[in-house]
């Protein structure tokens, strides 16, 4: 039997050695915790930008959308904007319309339905400190408005007829809009503005004219998202209609998009005509040439003329201002809903006529701008030069 007179030494790690593999071991777990960290850090503040770009876009195509069809009365055309009414126009808005006052047949009466009709936008301000109440109209509908912010109304026909496609059916009780069709000969006024009482003719002038349900939107910020305090502003939009007690009024507000902080509004007003003379609707048109198609003297022809101007406390817009625009200047400053350590925003931002910032807090912010024609007003006042 053989043996061993020694055995082989054991081999293994001195404790140094451990140490060091566990030092390197714990910095390359740090490294990778620290990639990690930046990593998830840089999604958040992605996801943030991403988010306050969407909801910049979303905020502006919504708005957009429904402002781009402001005055549409389903081919009815007020006899102040119409070229071809030679005479002197008798539908021309007398008063800015206070747009949230409760439909009745005494508060809608002829007066108050051609204000609304011929001004298809409003706009009104609410200034640094929100005053009790917050307007002087529609102060029950603007309920905690973000201050530095503006209000905006644009009133239009529904662009599709109820019961075709997806357009919601009559509903009983509801303003619905109704243009004559009928020749050449229509009764004035030529259309119908009511809940009841369509009887004028479409162009066959038999079948009766087509409704379309009457729109009004309210625009405008509030200074919290979901709880009063949480410091979320939010975009809101009241529409006029059937409220829950049956009455028809602008409803309760619905919040829309989340972060909208800041919303200026100004108009482009065409009050001279391409001939170089005031816009003047107290006199009958007076075309330069009747032989040759130009544009009349004394009526707009749909370009913007001066500056922008803004509906403010200290100085509101006119009846002839609001008449006279064709354009809305949007102005819309989106902020993220969560601040982000160790951001400090020191930009300031320029919104037409005014400057908001620097905020100097951790949140990030965008501005977006948008002008949109009002195509259903300048387009009637272009002609062929």
């Amino acid at each position: 039997m053989k043996r061993y007179c020694c055995r082989l030494p054991q081999a293994g790690l001195t404790l140094i050695e451990l140490m060091i593999s566990m030092a390197i071991g714990l910095l390359i777990v740090l490294a990778l915790i620290t990639m990690l960290i930046d990593v998830s850090r840089n999604n958040s503040d992605m996801s943030k930008t991403n988010r306050v770009i969407e909801n910049g876009r979303f905020a502006l195509q919504l708005l957009q959308a429904d402002i781009s069809l402001a005055s549409y009365w389903s081919g009815f055309i007020p006899q102040f904007d119409d070229l071809n009414t030679a005479g002197v126009p008798t539908d021309v808005p007398s008063a800015v319309p206070d747009p949230c006052l409760e439909y009745t047949a005494a508060n809608w009466n002829a007066a108050h339905k051609i204000n609304l009709i011929g001004l298809g936008v409003q706009a009104y301000e609410i200034p640094a400190t929100v005053p009790s109440p917050t307007l002087p109209v529609c102060a029950t509908k603007v309920v905690r408005p973000k201050a530095n912010t503006d209000v905006l109304l644009v009133r239009h026909a529904e662009n599709c007829v109820p019961g075709v496609g997806s357009c919601a059916t009559n509903t009983a009780g509801d303003l619905y809009f109704q243009a004559a069709r009928c020749g050449d000969t229509v009764p004035n006024p030529a259309y119908v503005l009511d809940t009841a009482g369509f009887t004028l003719k479409s162009r066959d002038c038999t079948s009766t004219a087509e409704l379309r349900k009457f729109v009004s939107s309210l625009y405008y910020i509030r200074d919290y998202a979901v709880t009063e305090g949480d410091g979320i502003p939010m975009l809101m939009r009241s529409q006029f209609g059937l409220s829950t007690g049956g009455v028809l009024e602008h409803k309760a507000a619905e919040a829309l998009i989340e972060g909208i902080e800041g919303f200026r509004v100004e108009f482009g007003i065409d009050n001279v005509s391409d001939s170089g003379e005031a816009v003047d609707f107290s006199a009958a048109i007076n075309w330069a040439n009747p032989d040759i198609l130009t544009s009349p003297r004394n009526r707009g022809d749909g370009i913007p003329d001066a500056a922008d101007i803004r509906c403010t406390t200290a100085v509101p817009c006119t009846v002839a201002q609001l008449m006279n625009a064709v354009v809305v200047k949007l102005y819309v400053l989106v902020r993220s809903e969560k601040s982000t350590p160790g951001y400090i925003d020191s930009k300031t931002y320029h919104m037409g006529s005014t400057t908001l910032g620097p905020f100097n807090d951790a949140f990030k912010r965008h501005l977006f701008m948008q002008t949109v024609r009002l195509t259903n007003i300048s387009a009637r006042r272009e002609t062929p030069p």
